[in-house]
């Protein structure tokens, strides 16, 4: 895995945030029978991914990742953004910490899961898991997204335009 790739995640993820800032509370928040519910509880839970498997699990910056239900009910699309953008520090430091040591395996019990016993993964495993865990929910939310009567943006990363294609 290399940065680059990541770059595009973070690229393409911002057009469907910018396209979530442009909703109302009720489109943000209206709960569907898939998914996390909602949109906004989709953009968090993918968000809290990574906080648990890197920002946690990784690199032991934080033992309690995950946000409480009265927290997330709360959260506007600023704070979304904010929440994001930390992940993506965590990426950073994986990237930066974990350089040559991608494929180590680190064996630990998850902080945010206690008395579930100790599991074996690699950070490049963990990263990896949370890129593609981010996709499969962005599909989620595109198709809730559909079904309040917008018309999602291509958030494909072969839809960006060579102009906006950052390499």
């Amino acid at each position: 895995m290399e940065k680059i790739e990541y770059e595009w995640v973070k690229q393409t993820r911002q057009i469907l945030l910018d396209q979530c800032r442009e909703l109302n509370k009720e489109d943000m928040t209206k709960e569907f029978d898939f998914g996390f519910k909602s949109i906004r509880d989709s953009l968090v839970h993918v968000a809290g991914c990574y906080h648990a498997w890197l920002g946690s699990f990784v690199l032991s910056e934080t033992s309690s990742p995950l946000l409480a239900k009265e927290t997330i009910y709360k959260m506007k699309i600023d704070d979304i953004q904010r929440y994001f953008q930390q992940a993506d520090d965590y990426v950073e430091k994986v990237f930066e910490q974990f350089k040559n040591k991608l494929d180590e395996f680190i064996e630990k019990e998850p902080a945010w899961k206690a008395g579930s016993g100790a599991i074996s993964k690699t950070p490049h495993q963990l990263l990896f898991h949370s890129i593609t865990h981010e996709s499969h929910h962005k599909g989620q939310i595109v198709a809730m997204l559909r079904q309040l009567g917008h018309v999602p943006e291509n958030t494909d990363i072969l839809g960006l335009p060579e102009k906006e294609f950052s390499i």
